[in-house]
C-alpha cells in the first residue's frame, strides 16, 4: 500500500492491517540479551512484543502490551519504563 507524501513522492506503509500476528523472530532480532530476559519474563505474565520501533542510528525500541491495554518501553539494559513518552497512533 503507498500513499503520496509530497509532490511526486511515494512512501510505502509498513504497518500491517491483516490482523496477522507479528513474526517474532524478526522483532526480537536485534533486542539486547538484558531485553530477552526481561521479555521472557513478562512473557510469563501474559505481556507480549508487539512491535520494535527502529530509528536511524539508535538503538532499538521494543513495546509490550498487557492484555488490559497498557504499555510499557523495554530499556536496553532491560530495566521497564512503565511511563513512556512514546505516542502511537490509533
Amino acid at each position: 500500500m503507498e500513499h503520496a507524501s509530497g509532490p511526486g513522492m511515494t512512501e510505502r506503509e509498513r504497518r500491517k492491517t491483516n490482523g496477522s500476528a507479528p513474526d517474532t523472530a524478526a522483532l526480537r532480532a536485534g533486542l539486547t540479551p538484558a531485553q530477552l530476559k526481561t521479555l521472557a519474563t513478562m512473557e510469563q505474565f501474559r505481556w507480549s512484543l508487539r512491535f520494535v520501533r527502529r530509528p536511524l542510528f539508535q538503538d532499538p525500541v521494543p513495546v509490550l502490551f498487557a492484555p488490559d491495554g497498557r504499555y510499557v518501553v523495554l530499556n536496553g539494559d532491560g530495566t521497564i519504563d512503565e511511563t513512556p513518552t512514546l505516542k502511537l497512533r490509533d
